[in-house]
């Protein structure tokens, strides 16, 4: 891209900046929630580029003074000092250049989110529940090293080990524009424990990874929700089976994209504290039908790109974890580590990163930029 294209679209920026740092400082916009957090959403990205385009500028201003040295000046230090200069500034255009033209790409709304993610069991009976429960631990070693903060909601344990399903949800920065590539289905190649052969034996487990849903982004009518407290089951402590901690909500909601009116129906026993678990069961209700809602948004990536990257389908196969031989392929972007023990300790990040430089790739191709 030319210079002049790429000024052309930063025109506009630093006022646009000015301007949405006054609005968030003002009275009436803080009082509108769902006005000021789309407003601090769109400060922090135009923080990013406009110090990215005070940089830019800069840069240009400084291979403009030295080509004006090297034209005008025969003092052979003066001329060296440019020419030192021009190279300088030269190498670092065309790095800043990139960097900006991903920041130019919309960013999705979603992606500074926290998530909920579901992980299940697929086929391969017992030995599909036990590779949940190890990708379960793979993403709390991997959460853990982020520093954020996970919650179990819900959770099914398998009859040999690990979980026929865990739902958790995960609280830190950029949580789910980070985990939505994870969504999709997980495949697994071993030796199980109960083969006696020693026979490769092939299962699966489904993850989605869904955004957590604000109080302002449904709507939610909380007289007609139904609510009915149990006690929690379970090993240990004296409040276990004695008090009513455990909550179920049920909720009849009208899908807009079916027309069909259905009832969600949400247990949650994860805290002994009653008010705790109301709160908790009300977040995962406005999260199911914030996905619900959002479904065609979903839909509408996926139709519109040509690979698998973050598009929250969760039918599709997209990474196989081979233990003969140590192995992980994902098949989104074709690439392959043979570092799975430490991969399955939680160092993702590679891959992660791998399959965000894919998608950007493709959003600049899309974008013309």
């Amino acid at each position: 891209m030319a210079e002049n294209s790429l000024l052309s679209r930063l025109d506009g920026i630093e006022a646009r900046f000015a301007e949405v740092s006054t609005l968030i400082t003002d009275p009436d916009v803080i009082s509108d929630m769902k006005r000021y957090v789309k407003l601090t959403k769109e400060y922090k990205d135009l923080e990013k580029l406009t110090k990215a385009t005070r940089q830019y500028r800069n840069l240009l201003d400084n291979i403009s003074e030295a080509k004006n040295i090297l034209d005008t000046e025969s003092d052979e230090d003066m001329r060296a000092m440019a020419k030192e200069q021009l190279d300088e500034a030269s190498n670092k255009l065309p790095i800043l250049e990139e960097e900006i033209k991903i920041l130019l790409i919309p960013a999705d709304p979603e992606d500074a989110k926290n998530a909920i993610v579901e992980i299940r069991g697929g086929t391969g009976g017992d030995e599909a529940a036990i590779f949940a429960g190890d990708l379960f631990k793979m993403y709390s070693k991997y959460c853990e090293a982020k520093g954020w903060t996970i919650a179990v909601t819900s959770f099914n344990e398998g009859t040999a080990g690990g979980y026929k399903e865990i739902v958790f949800a995960v609280t830190g920065d950029n949580v789910y524009g980070t985990m939505k590539y994870e969504s999709g289905v997980h495949r697994v190649q071993r030796v199980p424990a109960t083969e006696t052969q020693g026979r490769v034996h092939t299962s699966a487990a489904t993850v989605a990874v869904l955004p957590e849903a604000e109080e302002f982004d449904v709507e939610i009518n909380e007289g007609e929700i139904k609510w009915d407290t149990f006690r929690s089951g379970g090993a240990g402590g004296q409040n276990v089976n004695k008090v009513e901690s455990g909550v179920r909500l049920r909720y009849m909601w009208r899908n807009p994209n079916t027309g069909v009116t259905e009832e969600i129906l949400i247990e949650c026993t994860e805290t002994r504290d009653q008010p705790k678990n109301k709160e908790r069961a009300l977040s995962r209700l406005r999260t199911f039908i914030y996905d619900k809602e959002h479904q065609k948004y979903l839909d509408d990536i996926a139709s519109r790109r040509k690979t698998m990257v973050s598009t929250g389908d969760r039918s599709a196969k997209i990474r196989t974890y081979n233990y003969p031989q140590g192995r992980i392929t994902d098949h989104r972007i074709n690439y392959t580590i043979y570092n799975l023990q430490a991969f399955m300790d939680g160092d993702i990040q590679d891959c992660i990163d791998h399959l965000i430089i894919a998608e950007n790739a493709e959003k600049l191709k899309e974008s013309e930029l």
